[in-house]
């Protein structure tokens, strides 16, 4: 009978450290799975900013060149209407114009409204992925300081992980050169 007792309470205690263990290990997974997800956001902001900031400013320079482009024949027209070059010119005119015409959306300030919803998407994303990760890592690190907890966690060497802290030069807003 006693033996019985005996092999009962050790399976018990087992039982118990396997649940801990496992309960560390699944707070452990979760700040890395945390800390992943803030990783691709950096990397998404990283590699898309530059490459939307190119973009609208190859549209831009675009689309300036084509206003431009108008106005200069507009000009030319005007100055050339009596003579014979400008039947020529008010040709070149209208092929542009109907270019416009037919792309009637020639609207910078839309792309830099494109531009400001990604960057404000990207980094509320990332926010969110920081706020996660804090809340994570501030449950597993409570859980290894609370009893009867924190035995398990020193006993399986389970170490308490850091808030996600930005740097100082980080805080500042990104330089967008346009």
């Amino acid at each position: 009978m006693l033996l019985y007792v005996i092999v009962i309470i050790v399976f018990i205690v087992v039982l118990a450290v396997i649940i801990e263990f496992n309960k560390f290990t699944r707070l452990r997974n979760k700040v890395k799975h945390s800390k992943s997800t803030i990783d691709v956001y950096l990397n998404k902001r990283f590699d898309l900013i530059p490459n939307l900031v190119e973009c609208v400013k190859a549209y831009s320079k675009y689309e300036q060149s084509t206003f431009e482009k108008v106005t200069q024949m507009r000009a030319e027209y005007e100055k050339n209407n009596n003579l014979d070059d400008g039947a020529k010119t008010y040709t070149e005119l209208n092929k542009v114009i109907g270019i416009i015409e037919k792309y009637p959306e020639l609207k910078a300030s839309d792309q830099f409204l494109d531009l400001q919803k990604s960057l404000r998407k990207i980094e509320d994303e990332l926010q969110a992925a920081r706020r996660l990760y804090n809340g994570d890592v501030t449950l597993y690190n409570t859980t290894l300081e609370t009893f009867p907890d924190s035995v398990f966690a020193n006993v399986f060497s389970f170490e308490k992980e850091k808030l996600f802290e930005i740097e100082d030069y980080k805080k500042e807003n990104i330089k967008i050169d346009m």
